[in-house]
């Protein structure tokens, strides 16, 4: 690893690497939100049910978060290099079976396949940036990371509706195989071969157990609790809860751990790793959201209602790599703090929408907060990562990843709930659309100002965070080329 230098320039060599890094991120945020609008045509093409259906994300969902800390772990065992090169593989080839999937099974299944390629790509994009590159280019390395993942997932709803449209539903799927295969002979070529962090090591198979029945029992409770079978999804939250305790347990007393459990008694590592999750939280359930209150409330079409929340994407493209640079320089606190009240204060404004607020302004909200996200965002992930030690590194960037989309997770089911309760026994009326627009606003208000009280948790957390020296030069200048 490259030892910390005074210039804040990126070496074209480790510019090369980033994008490799990046190219997983943005596959990874492609695939998060392309197959979302394709959803109707699989399900008539393969003659399933919506309900059905949905397991094409829920089924890749779970595979995915489960395996985030595993995946890390083989990093850190066999090498990130190889590992990484192979989950892209695994990612490609199970984005080629999905494609031409016969059946709903055959789908599921490599959606699988593509799902535990995906955990390797997203879980160790974090520990090789913050392996290859020197912690004075930690951050704008990060941003750059950030971006590409955000750029995927907004153009995921737009290249995912025009192939669908223009081709087939089954072109989502053949969209990854040229970036993958890019990416990988470009991996080949670019990352360097680097001795593995631990290579004696074994892999915690109760670990990864329970904790994918720990993930899956969630997210299975959270998308089921509000719908008809609400018993159900309480028993699966309750059935997670105690195999989180089980999985706590299992770390404390294994010798191999998935999650060094002695990591969280430093309050800044815990307190912004629960700060990825918050900020996470607030932008997911915002997104989930809107939808409803454009189409709803100010009867948007559904394409140019997503046209809209690009906003919010496009305000996080354009600041997490430059908020990554002025991190390098002043240190992580003051961003991270300056970005978490950024987007409460555009969630104040949020909760003030009504009928008659013009889209331009809802526009300038979710930038706002895109904005606000992006520059807490990546000081964050560089904050976590520099207060892991080497040997935990590739553990924290799968655990960072984990609560990110734990957020999302979370942040969809919480802030639903919020508006569903808002809402009372109106919710039929409002699938019907029987109900006036004004009847609506309760719902919307509860829902962003949840998502405000949640950052403005985070900002409270951080200030329990101590301040400390930035990773880069000291002489105030931040360089904005590479």
């Amino acid at each position: 690893m490259n030892e910390p230098t005074a210039s804040q320039k990126m070496a074209k060599k480790d510019l090369l690497i980033v994008i490799v890094i990046a190219l997983g991120s943005f596959m990874a945020g492609l695939d998060a939100t392309i197959v979302n609008i394709a959803l109707p045509d699989i399900a008539k093409s393969l003659d399933v049910s919506t309900v059905t259906v949905s397991w094409v994300l829920n089924a890749y969902l779970i595979i995915l978060v489960s395996l985030l800390l595993a995946a890390s772990r083989l990093g850190d065992m066999k090498g990130y290099r190889n590992i990484f090169i192979g989950g892209f593989a695994l990612f490609t080839a199970g984005s080629a079976l999905c494609g031409l999937a016969p059946t709903f099974d055959v789908l599921i299944i490599a959606r699988m396949l593509q799902a535990v390629g995906g955990a390797v790509i997203s879980a160790l994009g974090a520990v090789m940036v913050t392996s290859y590159l020197s912690a004075s280019v930690r951050g704008q390395a990060l941003g750059i990371v950030a971006m590409f993942t955000m750029l995927g997932a907004a153009l995921g709803p737009v290249i995912g509706g025009f192939l669908t449209s223009a081709f087939s539903w089954r072109f989502i799927f053949y969209v990854n195989l040229p970036v993958g295969i890019i990416a990988i002979l470009l991996g080949m070529h670019i990352i360097p071969r680097v001795a593995p962090v631990a290579p004696k090591a074994k892999l915690d198979i109760p670990g990864v157990v329970l904790v994918f029945v720990a993930l899956s029992t969630l997210i299975v409770g959270l998308t089921s609790v509000q719908g008809d079978n609400a018993l159900a999804g309480m028993a699966a939250l309750v059935v997670s809860v105690v195999f989180w305790i089980l999985f706590y347990v299992q770390e404390r007393r294994s010798k191999e751990a998935l999650v060094n459990i002695s990591l969280l008694s430093n309050g800044a590592y815990t307190l912004q790793n629960v700060n990825v999750m918050l900020i996470q939280m607030a932008m997911a359930g915002v997104m989930v959201i809107m939808p409803f209150y454009l189409e709803l409330v100010k009867n948007i079409h559904a394409d140019n209602a997503g046209t809209i929340l690009l906003a919010l994407p496009v305000g996080m493209i354009l600041t997490a790599p430059l908020a990554g640079k002025i991190s390098d320089v002043i240190g992580t606190k003051k961003p991270i703090i300056t970005g978490f009240v950024l987007c409460a204060v555009s969630l104040l404004f949020l909760s003030a929408i009504s009928e008659h607020t013009s889209v331009g302004h809802i526009c300038i909200y979710l930038f706002l907060l895109g904005a606000g996200s992006g520059v807490a965002f990546s000081p964050l992930n560089s904050a976590v990562m520099g207060e892991a030690p080497v040997k935990d590194r590739g553990a924290t960037s799968g655990l960072v990843k984990m609560m990110t989309n734990l957020g999302s997770s979370l942040g969809v089911a919480m802030v639903m709930l919020v508006a569903t309760m808002a809402a009372g026994p109106k919710l039929a009326e409002v699938s019907a659309h029987t109900l006036p627009s004004s009847a609506l606003a309760a719902a919307f208000d509860a829902a962003f100002l949840f998502c405000m009280v949640l950052e403005i948790i985070g900002v409270v957390l951080m200030l329990a965070v101590a301040e400390k020296e930035p990773s880069g030069s000291s002489d105030g200048e931040v360089a904005i080329g590479f």
